[in-house]
């Protein structure tokens, strides 16, 4: 699963990035500092299956801190968009193809109003949020259309001369931008227009487009830059003009010198949490960066960033994690404690489980065991978010 992070130039997207990666990005004001995207690993955060069972875990990736489990995700942060991206302003259609293979986008909105819709670095409040949510999902949307519609007629013709399904073929078209045939299907059934292709218009392709784009890059909204004080109207705003968007408060700065505290052992940090200890004494400059950060987690209770990649995998894509392990001992065959934390789609079985780890385990698996409960589980058993799965094959 990849998550795409897109925005404008100045919103704070590669801070954002930044900290939810620890890479090594540019941040800087002013447009374009980012062309070729980032790609990079961030951290969905779980309660860790250690702590109910009283032992200490060994994951072979991602770590375990506290109790909290940190899986790892891949992350991708494209250059700033700008109106017209679709047509090709400002590198707008290469920016928008790198976004392709994304399960998921995080907007990054400047929610203190601080960057006009060019990027530019104008007057906090002098700018309205909420022309920027409306412009990139009018970017997002034309540059599906113009996906669709190029060479659409002699597309139309070949399906309806060779009598191909047409929710099949267009899918087989649409591929590269993670469209499948039954989105397809449903988006012609949703948006009402015939099975016949070649009756299809500008307008009939527009919708059908419009429904693919929000059910394969769906939009969850950060409102980056709520530490600066007087930002919670534009986020009322907001919330008011678009209440059917997920919309996150989010400091990506307050989060970035928080990550990094941590790292050079400054102070004592989960990310996600409401609060951190300071570790040893601190100059002037700390204090006073400290004190802002601390009235931003007493604010709004935690920075925003862990919570919006988390809703990204939970909520968006509905994804939940599990344990797998090769023994009741819950450790695997080199004697690792619970050494896995498995990524699987909602609906997943212990059988899909069992492939995950290893084809070999899944085209042998013979039976499988909630460890929780000692109860034994067949293949198509349906698993649930926190499972503990001995496999056996």
């Amino acid at each position: 699963m990849i998550i795409g992070i897109v925005g404008k130039a100045n919103t704070g997207k590669s801070t954002f990035f930044k900290a939810a990666t620890l890479a090594e990005v540019e941040i800087g004001d002013r447009p374009f500092v980012t062309i070729k995207p980032n790609h990079g690993t961030g951290y969905v955060k779980v309660d860790c299956a250690c702590v109910d069972f009283k032992v200490k875990c060994n994951p072979r990736v991602g770590f375990c801190l506290e109790g909290k489990r940190f899986v790892p995700v891949d992350l991708l942060d494209v250059a700033g968009l700008i109106p017209d991206a679709h047509k090709g302003a400002g590198l707008g259609n290469q920016f928008l193809d790198d976004l392709r293979q994304a399960d998921v986008l995080v907007h990054i909105v400047d929610i203190s109003g601080g960057t006009n819709i060019k990027g530019e670095k104008v007057d906090f409040f002098s700018h309205n949020p909420c022309k920027d949510v409306e412009f990139l999902e009018h970017e997002m949307n034309m540059w599906y259309f113009g996906i669709v519609k190029k060479g659409w007629g002699r597309f139309a013709r070949m399906v309806k001369q060779e009598g191909l399904e047409i929710h099949k073929a267009l899918a087989k078209q649409l591929s590269g931008l993670k469209v499948s045939d039954s989105d397809v299907k449903e988006g012609i059934n949703d948006v009402g227009i015939s099975e016949d292709p070649t009756h299809w218009g500008d307008e009939e392709l527009l919708r059908l487009s419009i429904f693919l784009r929000r059910k394969t890059k769906p939009l969850i909204i950060a409102a980056n830059k709520i530490d600066v004080e007087g930002s919670e109207q534009n986020l009322e705003n907001l919330k008011k003009e678009f209440p059917d968007y997920l919309i996150i408060p989010c400091s990506a700065e307050s989060e970035l010198a928080l990550r990094e505290a941590a790292k050079h052992g400054l102070v004592d940090y989960v990310a996600g949490e409401n609060g951190f200890d300071v570790n040893g004494e601190l100059n002037e400059a700390q204090k006073k960066a400290i004190e802002k950060i601390k009235g931003v987690l007493d604010k709004w209770g935690n920075t925003g960033v862990q919570q919006v990649l988390n809703a990204a995998v939970f909520e968006f894509l509905n994804y939940l994690v599990v344990f797998p392990v090769a023994n009741n001992r819950l450790s695997d065959s080199k004697g690792r404690i619970l050494p896995d934390c498995i990524l699987l789609e909602k609906g997943s079985t212990a059988l899909d489980l069992a492939y995950k780890v290893h084809t070999d385990i899944g085209r042998n698996f013979i039976r499988a065991i909630d460890v929780r409960t000692k109860r034994v589980i067949g293949k198509e058993h349906e698993l649930k978010a926190g499972d503990v799965v001995e496999i056996i094959s």
